[in-house]
């Protein structure tokens, strides 16, 4: 999707104009701590994960575990927002700390490397929805440009054709996937010798990989059938995915891609490729507050829990300055998403 098929953003391209809205975020007091606002939120959502554990290892061997596997999915999705509000130090602005919520968030909760993701995640708030610059919007089992399209091939070729009605099931392996991108950036080298993914505590995250696998199966063997305890995995892992990729998708999936010719200021840059999902305090929490996209990936280290409050900041200088700005229901980002995803195939079913 071209940049101007979406939007027409102004000529002039001032590099103040973000420093401006950043002014008035920080007078507005929005970029502090909410160090007593995440305390409330991790011992209420650690405690959520942590009891559901505690209530699998009590149920034993029953077919109840099934249910309580999609109720663990969604107490797993909400420890790994928490590691994603550790990786942009939300919580604390000393790298430490940070690090020490996310590794036990990322790798020892959920089990995906939290090194990884740091540095995937920065590469793509870099450059958000750029072809060549973004690792969420690069070739896959799904493609989002047309020329993706045309260069597949085999079965790549058969899913790009039908993606947008494979999407939703396709998400219930991103957990899967999560797991199996985790170990290759840890263990994964350069043809050089190098590793591929730098990350700081290579060790460190590999044994805390290890010992959450370990529990993990540990855990389902001791109290249920083998049978029961593959169920389990299966229903938790594939819900968890399912949940993760329904939570990010809405967030730039059918907005503009730039290329290296749209000379895109910061501020435009992170405006035009996101989009805001409208919602109550219940939104903003099943989606880890990544309904305020636009807010975020202008305040990446704002807390969370002001993201809300500085939408009407932002919305109103986008007015100002004539940048449009891209808000609409839950339900209607996923059309736009898989609409989105439908246009890019169309040459191949031509």
């Amino acid at each position: 999707m071209a940049l101007g098929a979406v939007a027409e953003p102004p000529v002039r391209r001032r590099g103040s104009d973000y420093a401006q809205l950043s002014r008035r975020i920080s007078q507005a007091g929005l970029l502090e701590r909410r160090p007593g606002w995440y305390v409330t939120r991790i011992v209420f959502t650690l405690g959520a994960f942590v009891a559901g554990w505690v209530a699998v290892f009590l149920l034993g061997d029953s077919w109840w575990q099934l249910p309580l596997a999609a109720l663990m999915a969604v107490a797993t999705t909400q420890v790994a927002f928490l590691g994603h509000d550790a990786g942009h130090r939300q919580m604390f602005r000393r790298r430490g700390p940070s690090e020490v919520v996310g590794l036990f968030a990322g790798n020892v909760a959920v089990g995906i490397s939290y090194g990884w993701w740091v540095d995937k995640h920065n590469r793509h708030h870099a450059n958000p929805n750029h072809e060549d610059e973004d690792p969420d919007v690069g070739a896959g089992a799904l493609v989002w440009t047309r020329e993706q399209a045309l260069e597949t091939r085999g079965v790549g070729r058969w899913l790009a054709k039908r993606q947008a009605y494979l999407f939703f099931p396709m998400l219930l392996l991103e957990g899967l996937n999560l797991h199996v991108a985790s170990i290759r950036a840890i263990v994964g080298r350069e043809p050089n010798g190098g590793y591929s993914v730098p990350m700081r505590h290579r060790t460190v995250e590999a044994a805390l990989l290890v010992a959450h696998t370990i529990g993990y199966v540990a855990l389902l063997l001791a109290v249920m059938s083998p049978v029961k305890a593959l169920l389990f995995a299966v229903v938790h892992q594939a819900l968890w995915g399912l949940y993760m990729g329904c939570a990010f998708a809405p967030n730039h999936k059918g907005m503009p891609m730039p290329t290296a010719e749209d000379e895109l200021d910061f501020l435009r840059k992170q405006v035009l490729t996101s989009r805001n999902v409208r919602g109550s305090r219940l939104v903003d929490t099943a989606l880890g507050g990544l309904n305020y996209q636009i807010e975020h990936h202008l305040f990446p280290n704002m807390p969370r829990a002001n993201l809300r409050r500085a939408q009407p900041i932002v919305r109103a200088y986008c007015v100002e300055q004539g940048i449009p700005y891209a808000e609409t229901g839950l339900v209607e980002s996923y059309r736009q998403a898989l609409g989105h995803l439908h246009e890019v195939g169309r040459p191949l079913r031509g």
